[in-house]
């Protein structure tokens, strides 16, 4: 049997930068038994490779809600044939290009007739760092969209009217805690995640694939769905009701702490 662990980000794999040393050691010993972790964000691939780096990953990478794959050429436990090979990456793309999606969201605000529709690239790298509490290279590396446009949802629209109106001119909006997103159609995080794990060829031909999803929101979902193992991992204030009552596993510790003690559990380290 092989393990493929799928994690969202915030408020899983990290928390505080003084809580990730929590998982080092979790990490260290998967990667001993040659247990892929692979990030599932919202994130840019900048902002994920920042990470990585911290965290000592070297999987692959799902970016921007599913938008695309990113796949280390150095790494041979993936049929690459379908993918595209750019620098270190080979790169399975779902969505848009970041131009497109930007042109989508002057598409919605013209139909929806919304006077200042604004999105990331509208925004200084200091009003990034305002509005989402970064320093200013996190800032930078929030805005190097590749395929999709963060945007501030207006308030008088509904999200089934912007979901309606993306979907007329072939886009997707997927709405977050504090920003909403715009992306190709066809992008998304179940799409992503179903084809990294039909591509999956390790060295040793397993018996049987058992994939965990970690996640925390309602962002996570589409991702805990796919998955033979999903665990919802706890905030201070409790589990997300998006995500309650599904009869997953879930967490008893809030964040990298509770991300610990699952895979500790789940994995028997």
């Amino acid at each position: 049997m092989m393990l493929i662990i799928f994690t969202s980000l915030d408020g899983n794999l990290l928390n505080q930068e003084e809580d990730y040393q929590l998982i080092i050691p979790v990490i260290e010993q998967l990667k001993t038994q040659g247990i892929p972790i692979i990030p599932v964000t919202s994130k840019t691939r900048a902002e994920v490779e920042d990470w990585r780096e911290i965290l000592g990953l070297h999987d692959p990478l799902i970016v921007e809600n599913g938008s695309a794959i990113f796949i280390p050429k150095s790494d041979p436990s993936w049929q690459t044939d379908e993918a595209t090979l750019e620098s270190d990456y080979y790169v399975q793309t779902f969505g848009c290009s970041y131009i497109e999606a930007r042109a989508g969201l002057k598409i919605i605000q013209s139909a929806l007739r919304i006077n200042n529709l604004k999105g990331f690239g509208d925004f200084e790298d200091t009003e990034i760092q305002s509005l989402i509490g970064l320093s200013r290279e996190a800032a930078k590396r929030a805005k190097t969209r590749e395929f999709s446009e963060p945007f501030i949802p207006p308030k008088n629209i509904t999200t089934p009217e912007l979901e309606n109106a993306a979907a007329e001119f072939g886009f997707r909006v997927v709405v977050g805690d504090r920003f909403s997103y715009i992306l190709g159609n066809n992008a998304s995080v179940g799409n992503a995640v179903q084809w990294l794990i039909e591509h999956y060829q390790p060295e040793t031909v397993p018996d049987k694939i058992v994939t965990i999803g970690l996640g925390n929101s309602y962002q996570d979902l589409e991702m805990l769905e796919k998955m033979d193992i999903p665990v919802v991992i706890a905030s201070k204030t409790g589990i997300d009701s998006s995500l309650a009552g599904k009869g997953w596993k879930t967490s008893k510790s809030p964040g990298c702490q509770g991300w610990a003690e699952a895979i500790k559990e789940i994995c028997q380290l």
